[in-house]
């Protein structure tokens, strides 16, 4: 039996959106999130690397596709990363729940921990989003992004605080 990968840790997700629009699509966000893809991928930690975007599946008659998936070298898994520009809802965790069962029987590789979910969306409830991701099978984290960073000490505290976490693995 496979083990589980431990819980990344729960941290919000900053970058620098290139558009200066108020209003955005989840594509215009992924295109920006690629521009600063190797930014984004030092932000996550350093064992991360990038397997595609819009990574399409198609069940029954029907075609899906991930945002963004990622292998994390240490932890042995896949992480599929969906964009959302608006509140996170119930919604997006059952359909990452659904891409993370595609990917389990579909894209896992042998020897490899089952697959992670990380929905990013503009913002959280962090009562809908406890009771729709609590207890379920499958590893789903919600977490907010921002398209401006924050406070330097606050990045700082943040990188040292998911480096100490990290690190106590």
């Amino acid at each position: 039996m496979r083990s589980r990968p431990k819980r990344p840790s729960k941290t919000r997700s900053y970058w620098n959106s290139s558009t200066s629009k108020d209003e955005y699509s989840e594509s215009d966000l992924e295109e920006a999130l690629i521009q600063h893809l190797t930014d984004f991928l030092l932000e996550l930690g350093d064992d991360f690397a990038f397997v595609g975007r819009q990574r399409r599946l198609r069940l029954d008659d029907n075609w899906f596709r991930v945002d963004l998936v990622f292998f994390h070298r240490r932890l042995r898994c896949l992480l599929l990363a969906d964009l959302k520009i608006g509140k996170f809802s119930y919604a997006d965790a059952g359909q990452m729940h659904m891409y993370l069962n595609y990917a389990r029987e579909n894209w896992t590789k042998l020897g490899e921990n089952p697959p992670v979910g990380l929905i990013l969306c503009a913002e959280k409830g962090a009562a809908e989003a406890h009771y729709a991701l609590d207890n379920l099978p499958n590893k789903i984290l919600a977490a907010e992004y921002q398209t401006v960073l924050p406070d330097e000490k606050l990045i700082a505290e943040e990188l040292d605080r998911s480096r100490r976490t990290l690190e106590n693995r």
